[in-house]
């Protein structure tokens, strides 16, 4: 597998190489190239370069779109195939992972960004949304692809020009959409890097980027975060949840149950909106827990590419491990495992998915985002308290209220304090045309829709007399 990097719309094949596991054996499966500092610098060199002829030209940025989202399209299959070998979901999930990237290209490719006209008493201003320059961007493991759109379709679309650089452990998809795109970008205008650390560390302190977006940890985010205000970039992070569904006591866990599993577990709930808790009134806890455990008991679990499979491995060993200790602290501390438990033994990154009661607010597999398949119910007495305990956490991303009356779920969910929350669904709104971002915790900005396109421009007032006035 010889794929490379995109710098100025040529290959590149940077100095040496690192491995890339295939998280359902283990194994080194492929190598991608490295990206030494003198290549970086001259990807920053073509996205400058680059900036002035695509910045001018708006109808050809949404025809290059279009052009991009049709080629992503064309490629489903190979894309596909490449984001179940390095990331290790089913292979069915990752066809929808690559269709999501190319809805996003579509939708930014016809979205409208005139300029608004404000009258005043004396005089006329025109506000136009103007281009940043050159954007960095950075996306994680868990949606190589789809998030590489989220970040590419708004920047391009607004006028500016990208450093795409994907994770390490999951490169190649994203090498693969680098070179799909080559011939329909001009060159400079996407660039696609990959490496080891610390690529993503000089990436963020390279003088050239006017802005920063990161999808990843709260804890890196916090470094690019303060490497950004060293030059006064702009940011968005989106960052980690810990998101939690509150159900109801009129609720019908059978009903719910399946929604409420693959809400969880899906993707091996690495997902940042994952549901990663449940609070559930106490009369229907136990039927609950038990509808859970019976899914997770049941769901077939193996190597993504395999025929039937719905969960794959954990992506990395070291997330499989961290999964596993805390499954482990919170049996220590009292919990029960109603489904799941340890991970699974043989090769690859398995860890079944775990369905725990009986915990307490303070276990870690409560405060941490677990990021992997691990769920813990927990009873409420009342719906107070219930919120009381939802909004304790640092986080703030999204949320679910659970309940056969819509109306009534909406009330409880309009006082969560997240970014975004759903009634009798989990994540509802992530569409290319809501906004999606985080309180807290969870990172500063927005991504998708108007107010995602805003995070890549800045206004640009032009003031003058009216047409009529004349000196």
């Amino acid at each position: 597998m010889a794929l490379t990097m995109t710098v100025d719309g040529r290959p590149a094949a940077g100095a040496g190489t690192f491995d890339v596991v295939d998280p359902a054996t283990g194994a080194v499966f492929a190598t991608a190239p490295a990206c030494p500092p003198e290549l970086l610098d001259r990807a920053m060199a073509a996205a400058t370069a680059a900036y002035p002829g695509w910045a001018h030209d708006g109808e050809a940025r949404r025809g290059a779109l279009r052009a991009a989202a049709r080629a992503v399209l064309g490629a489903v299959a190979d894309l596909a195939a490449l984001v179940t070998a390095e990331q290790g979901k089913p292979l069915a999930e990752a066809t929808t992972e690559v269709r999501a990237a190319a809805a996003w290209l579509h939708y930014f490719a016809g979205i409208e960004t005139g300029p608004q006209i404000v009258d005043g008493r004396r005089d006329t201003a025109i506000v136009t949304a103007r281009p940043l320059g050159v954007v960095a961007a950075v996306t994680p493991w868990n949606y190589p692809l789809a998030l590489a759109a989220w970040k590419i379709a708004p920047a391009l679309r607004a006028g500016n020009t990208v450093v795409l650089k994907p994770s390490p452990h999951t490169p190649l998809a994203t090498l693969a959409l680098g070179e799909l795109l080559r011939d329909l970008l001009p060159p400079g205008v996407l660039n696609v890097v990959t490496g080891p650390d610390p690529l993503g560390a000089w990436l963020c302190a390279h003088p050239v980027p006017r802005k920063i977006t990161f999808t990843g940890s709260t804890a890196t985010g916090r470094r690019v975060a303060a490497e950004a205000a060293t030059r006064l970039r702009r940011v968005t992070l989106e960052l980690g949840g810990n998101d939690a569904a509150l159900v109801l006591d009129d609720a019908d866990p059978a009903r719910i149950a399946d929604d409420l599993f693959w809400a969880a577990f899906a993707n091996s709930g690495q997902m940042c909106m994952a549901v990663k808790r449940v609070y559930v009134a106490r009369p229907v806890h136990d039927a609950l827990v038990e509808a859970l455990a019976d899914r997770a008991a049941t769901v077939p679990m193996g190597p993504g590419a395999d025929p039937g499979v719905r969960l794959g491995p954990v992506t990395t060993r070291a997330q499989q491990e961290y999964v596993a200790g805390l499954v482990r602290a919170a049996v220590a501390g009292g919990a029960t495992v109603a489904a799941g438990g340890r991970a699974a033994d043989g090769p690859g990154h398995f860890h079944p998915p775990t369905v725990l009661s009986g915990v307490s607010d303070t276990d870690r597999v409560v405060t941490e985002e677990q990021f992997g398949p691990v769920l813990p119910v927990l009873a409420f007495d009342d719906v107070e308290e219930a919120l009381t305990r939802a909004d304790a956490t640092p986080f703030g991303l999204t949320a679910s209220v659970w309940s056969a009356d819509p109306d009534r779920a909406a009330a409880v969910a309009a006082r969560l304090d997240v970014g975004q929350v759903s009634v009798n669904a989990h994540a509802a709104g992530v569409r290319p045309d809501l906004p999606f971002g985080g309180r807290k915790d969870s990172g500063p900005g927005v991504e998708n829709g108007h107010w995602g396109l805003a995070g890549y421009t800045q206004p640009h007032v032009l003031v003058r007399p009216p047409s009529d006035d004349q000196p």
